[in-house]
């Protein structure tokens, strides 16, 4: 499109009868509908053949950087700016009767291409960051930080770009602007500034969302999330009291996100019986008989059994004394009640960990703890499921000839005194 070409229109149009007074307005827009029309094919030629061509050209090389282009779509993007240069190139003879209008549009035009190149550079740098977190490398040794940092600055630069081109003034004279107002800023949105720092690391790095348990004890804070804006985010605790906490204190201070727990499909079941130390001995063969009548471990006894009476009798173990070779505790069947138990309880996930150890004696009796997982996470279905669990074992305990440990109170001193004085 040149200037010869645009003579041959005006002539054309003239030649068809049109005034001149309307000529100008008429062939503007025919040279608008033109450069639409071109903006178009360039368009579909550059993502129909040439993005086509490169995603071939990709599919077939051994790297995968290049598959991850094609994957965050960065060609793509890029392809947005065949259009936008056709129409810089052909705005100036466009409007060349409206030359006050030309210096607007190609404002315009800047500013498209510069946003469309930061979306490109940030598109690369997630390629970047993708690749990078699939390199054994990096895999140890995240880079996040250091990418989050690089977009803030790209975001940043990308703006002064922006501003430049929309006030027809030069980057530099907008740094300059900038960094005079820089105090007077710092001072008076330090909150705001601070509040939007954190809500972009929190949301780059999804550490909190709407609806999220979350736990904050030394604001008193343990509940959902309500609100999240710049400065603040909302939590309506338990007892159903809000919470309202800085939103850059998420940042600077620890807290406990309860969300990997609700998406695991499990709630952690950790608590301990604390069985009387002295309530602990061998099984006799009475007991032994009496326990293979409990459904959940009779085949166990017969197996354990089994196998202690052959090694005791290869070895030619004295039975007399219990402590010689091999035999089953109460405290050591129970503990496979227990944990038969555990696996047998249909609210417990038993694709998560699930087990039932013995921890440090202590000056409270031998601690049998249960770690498992339930397969309810709501908090009244989890304490439910928890409490029937443990009302079972409590009163399962003394057909195991065991106690459970207790500190002694004062009904028990006032029995122990009267049979002193009998």
């Amino acid at each position: 499109m040149d200037s010869v070409s645009i003579d041959w229109l005006t002539s054309w149009l003239v030649g068809l009868g049109v005034e001149e007074t309307y000529t100008m307005y008429l062939r503007m827009l025919i040279l608008l509908s033109i450069i639409f029309i071109l903006s178009y094919v360039t368009n579909l030629i550059v993502k129909k053949v040439l993005i086509r061509s490169i995603r071939l050209a990709i599919k077939k090389t051994k790297t995968l950087w290049d598959d991850a282009l094609v994957e965050h779509k960065v060609f793509i993007s890029l392809s947005h700016i065949a259009p936008a240069i056709v129409i810089y190139l052909s705005v100036p003879y466009a409007f060349q009767d409206f030359a006050g209008a030309i210096p607007y549009i190609m404002r315009l035009v800047n500013v498209y291409i510069s946003v469309v190149l930061i979306i490109v550079i940030i598109k690369i740098l997630d390629t970047l960051k993708h690749y990078s977190e699939n390199t054994k490398i990096f895999k140890d040794n995240p880079l996040d930080s250091y990418f989050q940092l690089t977009k803030i600055a790209i975001y940043t630069i990308g703006g002064i770009v922006v501003l430049s081109f929309l006030l027809n003034k030069s980057p530099l004279y907008i740094f300059s602007a900038l960094g005079a107002m820089t105090v007077v800023l710092l001072l008076v949105f330090k909150d705001t500034i601070l509040g939007f720092v954190a809500s972009i690391q929190l949301s780059a790095n999804d550490m909190i969302r709407l609806g999220d348990w979350v736990s904050m004890p030394q604001y008193g804070a343990d509940g959902d999330v309500l609100e999240m804006n710049l400065t603040t985010i909302k939590i309506q605790n338990w007892d159903k009291t809000v919470t309202t906490i800085p939103t850059y204190a998420f940042i600077s201070e620890s807290f406990k996100n309860w969300r990997g727990m609700s998406d695991s499909g499990g709630r952690r079941i950790k608590r301990s019986l604390n069985i009387k130390i002295s309530s602990i001995k061998f099984c006799s063969q009475e007991m032994l008989e009496r326990f293979k009548k409990f459904q959940l471990i009779n085949e166990y006894i017969q197996e354990k059994n089994y196998t202690i009476e052959a090694y005791n009798k290869e070895n030619k173990i004295d039975k007399t004394h219990l402590i010689n070779g091999r035999h089953l505790t109460n405290i050591g069947i129970f503990r496979v009640y227990v944990e038969a138990y555990v696996k047998n309880n249909p609210d417990i996930n038993l694709d998560m960990t699930c087990m039932v150890r013995q921890l440090l004696p202590t000056e409270k009796g031998l601690p049998l703890e249960i770690y498992t997982f339930s397969n309810r996470q709501e908090w009244v279905v989890y304490e439910s499921i928890m409490s029937d669990m443990f009302d079972h074992l409590l009163a399962a305990v003394p057909e195991f000839e065991l106690e459970v440990f207790q500190n002694p109170t004062g009904t028990d001193f006032r029995k122990l005194n009267t049979e002193l004085s009998h």
